[in-house]
């Protein structure tokens, strides 16, 4: 390292003598930053070329489930070459945070205006988009009043007529989660019985094969995140329009703990070799510009007040209230919810 200093200056000393009047440029070294992300949207692409036009720090994407990247940077240690970890749900940064694979960071002081219910308490991941868990009702079968909570699906009147996805999927996981975390593990065990006694049918599919469920007539309620009926809506095929049109979305519990929620979420890796960089990507995802980009390309909420964005299908969801409970506390009942899910026959 000494002798190539000494080159280098050298080298300058001749050229300034050579050519006095000339101004030496020292090209900068590259910068960049390795994402392990879960998230597979095109809006995200857009992110990171936008990241990359503004700092001049290149990424590079390692894209796959959250569970596969957690192993991978898990195994590869303090070898691992991830600088931001990023996944779609509160129990998988939870299980990331649990493995040790996240730094601490000041993200409170990183991202001021964020709400503090959207950051780990111990600083390890902050959300940066928010996807509200709700509920979707026939227009024709259903009156508007019938239900408003998600309690309100326990009630035997619904027997054979939820459409629900399976205990597996990750987002109802999170759900139970809310309800242990605020009526304990008693009440949120007769809720999912109960839900399974309502079911028109068989967990299957994704959400938005749920809210097809109700325009075909299968069952007249479901519990989807937002952003599917959005995408519905949303989509140029007439099918997936008449779907959404056949249906209304419900934020439930407005009077009492507001919507359940979650985030996609991203943390700084313990082993980052490019910390700084990663600290400015995580920045960034709060912008003006990466905020607008997932609201208009994937129907997710910003986390920030004040963005502006031109989503009128979205626009319409707003304003409603959300619950306040720290997102952390999904991941801490996640377990729960699992071994609740296996003793009620929730497939």
């Amino acid at each position: 390292m000494k002798t190539n200093f000494i080159l280098i200056a050298a080298a300058l000393v001749i050229t300034s003598c050579s050519q006095p009047s000339a101004e030496v440029e020292v090209e900068a070294a590259s910068r960049e930053v390795n994402v392990y992300s879960a998230r597979h949207y095109r809006s995200d692409a857009f992110i990171y070329d936008a990241f990359t036009e503004a700092t001049g720090i290149e990424v590079n994407l390692i894209e796959a489930n959250g569970d596969q990247l957690i192993e991978r940077v898990r195994a590869d240690g303090d070898r691992s070459p991830a600088d931001v970890l990023i996944t779609v749900d509160a129990a998988r940064l939870h299980r990331a945070e649990q493995a040790g694979l996240f730094a601490q960071t000041d993200f409170s002081a990183l991202i001021p205006e964020l709400e503090p219910h959207l950051v780990d308490p111990d600083q390890y991941w902050v959300g940066f988009t928010l996807r509200a868990r709700v509920l979707a009702y026939s227009a024709e079968r259903v009156e508007a009043g019938d239900v408003s909570t998600y309690e309100d699906l326990a009630d035997p009147r619904w027997a054979g007529r939820i459409c629900i996805r399976e205990s597996g999927n990750a987002y109802n996981q999170s759900l139970l989660a809310s309800i242990i975390a605020r009526s304990g593990e008693d009440a949120a065990e007769a809720w999912a019985a109960s839900i399974v006694a309502n079911m028109a049918r068989p967990p299957q599919g994704g959400d938005r094969d749920q809210i097809k469920g109700i325009a075909a007539g299968i069952c007249d309620v479901a519990v989807v995140n937002h952003y599917y009926y959005a995408m519905l809506a949303n989509s140029a095929q007439e099918a997936d329009q008449e779907a959404a049109a056949s249906t209304v979305l419900l934020f439930p519990n407005q009077d009492t703990s507001g919507a359940h929620i979650n985030v996609s979420g991203a943390g700084i890796a313990a082993n980052a070799p490019h910390p700084e960089e990663a600290r400015e990507l995580i920045a960034f995802l709060f912008s003006q510009d990466a905020q607008r980009l997932v609201a208009e390309m994937n129907n997710e909420l910003p986390v920030i007040d004040g963005i502006e964005w031109d989503n009128p299908i979205l626009q319409a969801m707003l304003p409603f209230q959300e619950d306040q409970r720290n997102i952390s506390d999904l991941g801490d009942h996640n377990e729960t919810a699992q071994r609740i899910f296996d003793r009620v026959g929730w497939q």
